[in-house]
């Protein structure tokens, strides 16, 4: 059996990345790579959970600075990141991942409502789990949902995966060509620096629970497993 690092992880995809290089909507080839990226690390016996965003559908806040009510863009995009779930499960059933998908909001006939303790037993029956529809509340971003469930179940990292850079960097690389990329940061350093890493809320909940966060680049295959073996790719964000 190969040697991990973790015995259990929450991967943390945006919407964009499920877009891959069409921008909208949901990408076959890149949902797929990303199932079969999930699988390498779900046969080395890691219990994997994923929380997905729905950028590629809808964002709360854009609708909101167009003049939507906030909590019902909010709304609308939690809705996004339940299409984006099933999506990614039916990639991962597709080649014999078992999977569930767990909603903050009741919705019974396409996923089971999120129980803390139920979500546990199914990583522990090897599972994976994917958590959608935020957490449940307009006003949080799935940033601070991946920080919450990573506190929940006692996940031991995050990996947040990018489609467009493979780390966090000193500004935008795409628009400042002397951008440096970070191998490390602390949380508050991230926090005091504001880049953009998540959001407030999630850096400060994660720094109060001691979570270590990797940031890293999706679209090279075996990223997700070379992460999880321990292999140096990235940036470590850390208390």
């Amino acid at each position: 059996m190969q040697r991990t690092s973790y015995k259990r992880i929450i991967l943390k995809l945006s919407g964009e990345a499920l877009a891959g290089q069409q921008g909208y909507g949901i990408d076959s080839e890149m949902i797929t790579s990303i199932a079969n990226q999930v699988k390498e690390v779900y046969d080395m016996n890691v219990e994997v959970a994923i929380v997905v965003g729905g950028g590629n559908i809808w964002r709360g806040i854009a609708g909101s600075k167009k003049g939507m009510d906030r909590a019902t863009a909010d709304y609308m995009g939690m809705l996004a990141t339940v299409m984006n779930a099933l999506a990614l499960q039916d990639a991962l059933e597709a080649i014999d991942v078992p999977t569930r998908v767990m909603a903050s909001i009741a919705m019974q006939q396409v996923a089971e409502p999120y129980i803390r303790r139920r979500a546990i037993r199914h990583l522990e029956k090897g599972r994976v789990v994917i958590f959608a529809a935020g957490t449940g509340n307009p006003f949080f971003s799935t940033d601070t949902t991946a920080a919450l469930r990573a506190a929940e179940i006692e996940a031991e990292v995050i990996l947040m995966a990018k489609n467009k850079v493979d780390g966090v960097y000193t500004a935008d690389p795409f628009k400042d060509a002397t951008a440096e990329k970070f191998d490390t940061l602390t949380y508050l350093e991230v926090l005091n620096k504001n880049l953009g890493v998540m959001d407030s809320t999630a850096s400060s909940l994660c720094m109060d629970n001691n979570i270590p966060l990797i940031v890293f680049s999706i679209t090279e295959n075996g990223n997700i497993k070379r992460v999880v073996q321990g292999e140096k790719i990235g940036t470590l964000v850390k208390a």
